[in-house]
């Protein structure tokens, strides 16, 4: 396939017209026309060389049933009952005279991916919950008697939504040897929300520690004698033992939370019918932006061309879905995407199918990012090069004619970071190289790829783009950095193994071992989680730092870049693996209808 070197001539209009569900006006400039891709292959010199094999299977989707598809959410009766059912819902919220009842509801109402219909509501409720009950603001008032369920619950909610409120508020339920009382494991419900709120802690913050640990032991244990008669309940303890709420992402697990929805007994017939309607519209959403990526996947020809790299584009959409969670940022989420399954063959490249060599020159390439000196390069790098260099043009292109701003050098500057990365990690296996845990790390957050998908998260939710905000991001802010760690370490649980195997080079477990001998694989993977765990509370504090340069649509996106990670990687490798269990919540979410029944 030749690349058109004028990357105006790729805007294209969609070769099918786009659903009305996506809006944004730059969608045309992500729809090119289909093309085929010559069956010529590669030269044969390139294969002349002694390469490694990842031994990546081959796609589990079929490209053709998904284009195939058609959603009758789509139609506006659809969109106009959904409409009717979120103003009876908001009726509700205004409605319900019990405070806790209300708290009740936004948790019903977040955990059934509904948040963005009632973001005015949840404030207006949370922000009289919040002044009304001087203890969420003064800390520590043991004279005040509280439930541990309500207590727990408001103040997780609060913290969520950015409220400051003190671990203090606990204090209350410990005892004069600063324990949590014995006798709160008698209330189970209370004990799962209080559960649920340490996740939301921050450096420091012992009794949120220590609520951890407490609860953690008591709820395993119910689990483990049969305790718990109510199978709800249980179902969402063990959900939450697994993944806890502050790190799952809401639209990836509704289809779980409808299932426990409908068996309640005090299910609410129009919250369980909105959840389903609004789940099955977003999914017809998903589906109209996926098959515009699977059409310029196709079109730039990697799968094809590239056979020892992995054809992910549907995980890669996947990881979109929960990186950008608003429906209204289509093309961000598309861009995301399409970031991802680059960042994909890229990392295939160096760590599996290029001579030390030849990652030099591309490396060296990229830095220059002059197109006239890729015909020093292999062909199937020139193909790499010229895939990355349009779809960064394209991507420039629409911000450039819709903010004015010209973000070229910043898009190029994710990409050379992070290719950078990967090439020291290149040079480490070739030369034998074993790193220390601090040095990989200190690689390894940019190496993950995460700075670049948040670049183009970043300039496709940012609508008021300042010099500020720019600079601060491409000075890799700490929310940046943190959100890349999160990946990495979790990558690396969940992918280390089947990577060393091939021969790559030593992850975050095998650099701890080394670094600490005779330390078992065990002992390294619970020093990873603890690294998660430290990690999370620095990310808990500056996500809600009122001097942060970003939008809240931003941030949400960074920790949603975390969270991906943990849940992606949680059974294995999720993405390159394509581990079963995560490839059939994939399905769910995305081509499986939710029903009432």
């Amino acid at each position: 396939m030749a690349f058109p070197r004028n990357p105006t001539k790729l805007l294209h209009k969609p070769h099918n017209k786009s659903s009305k569900l996506i809006s944004n006006s730059r969608i045309s400039s992500y729809g090119h026309l289909p093309l085929r891709c010559s069956s010529q292959q590669l030269p044969t010199d390139e294969f002349q060389v002694e390469r490694r094999s990842g031994n990546y299977s081959p796609s589990k989707w079929d490209v053709d049933y998904i284009q195939s598809l058609h959603s009758d959410y789509k139609e506006e009766r659809h969109t106009r009952r959904a409409s009717e059912l979120i103003m009876e819902v908001k009726k509700l919220l205004e409605k319900e005279p019990n405070p806790t009842r209300q708290l009740e509801l936004i948790d019903d109402l977040q955990k059934l991916g509904l948040s963005d219909h009632f973001n005015n509501e949840f404030k207006e409720i949370l922000n009289s919950v919040y002044l009304d009950n001087k203890y969420y603001r003064n800390g520590a008032m043991k004279e005040v008697e509280r439930d541990l369920y309500s207590t727990a619950l408001a103040f997780r909610l609060l913290r969520q939504h950015g409220f400051q409120v003190a671990q203090d508020v606990l204090e209350c339920f410990k005892n004069t040897k600063g324990e949590f009382e014995p006798s709160l494991s008698d209330d189970t419900r209370g004990l799962l929300q209080l559960y649920e709120a340490s996740f939301l802690l921050t450096e420091g913050e012992n009794t949120l520690e220590l609520a951890r640990d407490f609860t953690t032991k008591i709820l395993e244990e119910k689990l483990r004698n049969d305790e718990i008669d109510d199978i709800n309940l249980v179902t969402w303890i063990r959900h939450s033992l697994e993944i806890p709420i502050h790190w799952r992402i809401d639209r990836v697990n509704t289809s779980v939370w409808i299932d426990v929805y409908k068996r309640r007994p005090d299910m609410n017939p129009i919250v369980l019918e909105l959840a389903v309607l609004d789940s099955n519209i977003v999914q017809a959403q998903y589906q109209e932006e996926l098959k515009l990526d699977l059409q310029w996947w196709r079109n730039t020809c990697l799968a094809e061309k590239l056979p020892f790299a992995r054809d992910r584009l549907v995980e890669s959409y996947f990881w979109g879905v929960g990186v950008v969670q608003p429906r209204q940022h289509g093309i961000a989420r598309m861009a995301v995407d399409r970031s991802i399954a680059l960042i994909t063959v890229i990392d295939d490249v160096y760590d599996v199918y290029g001579t030390l060599e030849e990652l030099e020159q591309f490396t060296e390439a990229i830095r220059r990012w002059d197109i006239s000196s890729i015909d020093q390069l292999p062909s199937y790098m020139q193909l790499c090069f010229l895939a990355l260099d349009n779809f960064i043009n394209d991507i420039a292109y629409d911000v450039l004619k819709e903010q004015g701003f010209n973000i070229i050098p910043y898009l190029r500057k994710s990409w050379t970071d992070m290719i950078e990365g990967f090439l020291l990690e290149a040079k480490w296996y070739h030369n034998g190289h074993k790193p220390k845990l601090e040095e990989y790390l200190e690689n390894g957050w940019r190496s993950i790829g995460s700075t670049v998908v948040l670049t183009h998260a970043f300039f496709g939710v940012t609508h008021s783009l300042t010099k500020e905000n720019i600079d601060q991001f491409f000075g890799y802010h700490e929310i940046v950095r943190l959100s890349s760690m999160l990946l990495r370490l979790a990558d690396d649980l969940g992918t280390s193994t089947d990577e060393v195997s091939r021969g790559d080079v030593p992850k975050a477990i095998q650099c701890y071992m080394n670094d600490n001998i005779g330390a078992s694989e065990a002992e390294a993977r619970e020093h990873v989680k603890w690294c998660i765990w430290e990690t999370w509370k620095k990310m808990n504090k500056v996500r809600v730092a009122r001097d942060t340069p970003f939008s809240q649509d931003f941030i949400v996106c960074a920790m949603g870049m975390g969270r991906m990670g943990q849940y992606m990687y949680h059974y294995g490798d999720g993405h390159g693996i394509q581990h079963s269990i995560i490839h059939q919540q994939m399905s769910t979410c995305l081509f499986h209808p939710s029903s009432s029944n």
